[in-house]
């Protein structure tokens, strides 16, 4: 128990690092500078460190809060909803969505901020400070904007890369920047990070140390930007070089991923930090709300805003143990969860005749029910204390394997089926023999299901040439029960958000072709 209050004090103090910094209101409106900086603030070692703490998850609040989950799971098909997002189930999306204006700013509040550490922590740290710690603060904003960037890049298409906040208050009206350039910035940031950030062994128990961002942490991102961007030699030998290095591992069982006391596990190469405990509206992690019934949350009027579609579910296998851990259907039974005030929570449908009406099933996958000592407590609006995973390990391992195949439709390479094979053994399926091959249909499939509900399936589909997502799109069930099988087929325009209505009036030049990026 002392462990876990550890963790969630530091996860406080993450959360809370957010009141050192500011978050610029929208594209246009960035703070200056210095407006991060005083002369008393970089007196110290500590002053220094806690300059990106808010940027481990309480700045990324307002593109978490919502429409993460709507973005990335109603598009895919792996979630539908009423409400809070329908037009992405009927790809009837539009520039004037607010769904598309929370992420956009909140990237950007992102990438503001790390400018704003890379262009000036150095100049106003004081000799007092550890240029060590200099350093890795430095390689964190890196890390950091290259985040925010990659998000942008695969919601947006050409974006804008920002370098310098004055230039930009100064002339605001910037062109977009070609979708290749944005990935060699990216790049480039990953691999200063990777250069600069300490490295270490991850506690193989949940520990306060892992929250922060390695070596390791960076090189994971990097074999996956590689991957996106077919470099499959150069993603496959990163991928290695992080799994050969024995920072990370494979979590032994597949539950304990979304346990609150297991945040920051030897698992997570990078996860947001929430905390429910702080009591400000984005501070904790609102999964509980969107996804979970109401019957299983705190101080939230509503629930399950977001439920499985029929097609997420049948993706499943017999015998799946993720399946349980990721959705719940009627005569799920769950020892350690409070709902409806009762610790043991059983999905009853006796009890609950109507609960699962939309789709038979709910969401279980970040829901951890209502407050228990194992929780911790929860917000004024729901929110509740558990991570969210942006990088784990299992998805390394399958970047491995995809890197591998090198964009062929299968292989027999035995390093890439043990990388495959380790993730289907931990979730009790069995392993592909000596001589059956691993093929790209199979493990596009471990994929979907090894990482459903959290934000992964929208950009897998795509990353595939655009007519054979928009095949396995238009094969879905995106229909509720009462509605009987719906089919909806995108264009190859709606695998790119459009840009934010409110932002392009604001700067037309969003509207303008991409410009290339002249690299300093």
């Amino acid at each position: 128990m002392k462990k876990y209050i550890n963790i969630k004090t530091l996860v406080l103090f993450l959360m809370l690092g957010l009141a050192t910094t500011s978050c610029s209101e929208d594209f246009l409106d960035r703070p200056s500078e210095d407006s991060y900086s005083s002369d008393q603030f970089y007196n110290t070692d500590e002053q220094v460190a806690r300059t990106t703490y808010g940027m481990y998850g309480a700045m990324w609040a307002p593109y978490y809060t919502k429409n993460f989950y709507a973005l990335s799971e109603l598009s895919s098909g792996n979630c539908l909803a009423y409400a809070d997002g329908p037009e992405l189930i009927q790809f009837k999306l539009t520039s004037d969505s607010p769904i598309l204006l929370d992420p956009w700013r909140a990237c950007f509040a992102i990438i503001a901020q790390a400018n704003n550490l890379i262009n000036n922590i150095e100049k106003n740290a004081t000799a007092d400070v550890n240029r060590a710690v200099i350093k890795n603060t430095i390689a964190e904003a890196h890390f950091f904007r290259s985040i925010a960037y990659f998000y942008l890049v695969r919601l947006y298409g050409p974006v804008p890369i920002i370098e310098d906040n004055l230039a930009l208050a100064k002339n605001p009206m910037v062109n977009t920047n070609r979708v290749e350039d944005v990935y060699t910035f990216i790049e480039n940031d990953l691999k200063f990070a990777a250069a600069n950030l300490k490295s270490k062994i991850r506690s193989r128990s949940a520990s306060g140390d892992n929250i922060f961002v390695t070596q390791g942490s960076a090189e994971a991102f990097l074999a996956k930007v590689y991957l996106y961007e077919k470099k499959y030699a150069d993603s496959k030998a990163m991928a290695e070089k992080v799994i050969n290095s024995g920072e990370f591992g494979l979590l032994p069982n597949f539950a304990d991923l979304f346990l609150t006391s297991k945040n920051n596990n030897e698992e997570s190469i990078y996860s947001w930090q929430w905390s429910g405990a702080i009591n400000t509206y984005g501070g904790g992690n609102f999964s509980n709300i969107q996804y979970g019934l109401d019957i299983l949350n705190d101080n939230a009027s509503y629930g399950a805003t977001y439920v499985p579609s029929n097609d997420v579910q049948d993706a499943f296998e017999i015998g799946d143990l993720r399946r349980k851990e990721s959705f719940m259907i009627y005569g799920d039974s769950y020892p350690n969860i409070k709902g409806d005030g009762v610790v043991g929570f059983v999905m009853d449908k006796t009890k609950y005749p109507d609960a699962l009406a939309n789709t038979g099933a709910a969401v279980k996958k970040y829901v951890v029910g209502q407050v228990t000592s194992e929780t911790g407590p929860a917000d004024g609006w729901g929110g509740m204390s558990n991570c969210n995973y942006i990088m784990r390990y299992a998805d390394l391992l399958l970047i491995h394997a995809e890197a591998t195949m090198a964009g062929a439709d299968e292989t027999t390479n035995a390093a890439a089926k043990e990388s495959y094979n380790k993730v289907r053994l931990r979730a009790g399926l069995g392993e592909l023999g000596a001589n059956v091959p691993l093929t790209k249909t199979a493990l596009f499939h471990e994929r979907r299901v090894e990482f459903a509900f959290e934000g992964e399936f929208w950009f897998d589909l795509g990353r595939l040439p655009r007519q054979e997502a928009i095949n396995i799109i238009s094969q879905q069930d995106r229909g509720f029960d009462s509605q009987g099988v719906i089919h909806y087929t995108p264009t190859p325009t709606d695998f790119i958000y459009p840009k934010p209505d409110v932002e392009v009036r604001k700067n037309p030049k969003l509207k303008e072709a991409p410009v290339p990026y002249t690299f300093k």
